[in-house]
């Protein structure tokens, strides 16, 4: 039997046109898109919300299946974290390579400082990693979303969350 083993690790330029693809194929069939997703990736990159260490790709037999972006963002005037976009090759869902991703850059980015992330998503997947509504928190995003899709995650309990409207990299087109 063949092992398939994943690694992951920070983006590199080389991977660039490979992600753009990954990504844009991976929400094809997503129920929740704007079919935008692989252009935001790049004008994340061209801003200082962009964060190299936390835009990983996970990989397999040299090819990249799976990928995260975590970005800057703002609540009131206190640092946070977006967590935009994952994406996993469609015929690779389901095994565990989005999971892997997401627990990778929760650690990375505990490690560097950041104290919590915000995504838009579905709170059944999300929420196995430690999402709740971000409005318990008074966290409010700056568009119209039911609040069960707005989410916020701490990567460490002593983490104090601001309340506010979050204000996101201009890259977003918000």
């Amino acid at each position: 039997m063949e092992i398939n083993i994943l690694s992951i690790r920070p983006e590199k330029t080389a991977d660039f046109e490979a992600i753009r693809n990954l990504v844009a194929d991976s929400f094809l069939s997503a129920e929740h898109t704007d079919g935008n997703e692989h252009n935001l990736i790049d004008r994340i990159r061209e801003t200082d919300d962009y964060i190299p260490e936390l835009s990983l790709v996970a990989e397999r037999d040299g090819h990249i299946v799976g990928y995260v972006m975590m970005s800057r963002v703002y609540v009131g005037n206190k640092v946070a974290l977006a967590l935009a976009p994952l994406a996993v090759l469609p015929e690779l869902q389901g095994q565990s390579i989005g999971s892997q991703l997401i627990k990778e850059a929760h650690k990375l980015a505990s490690a560097l400082g950041y104290g919590y992330s915000i995504v838009l998503g579905d709170p059944k997947y999300y929420s196995r990693f430690g999402y709740v509504t971000a409005f318990s928190y008074g966290i409010k995003a700056p568009f119209d979303v039911p609040n069960e899709y707005y989410m916020v995650c701490k990567f460490s309990d002593d983490v104090c969350i601001p309340s506010g409207i979050v204000e996101y990299s201009k890259a977003f087109g918000l």
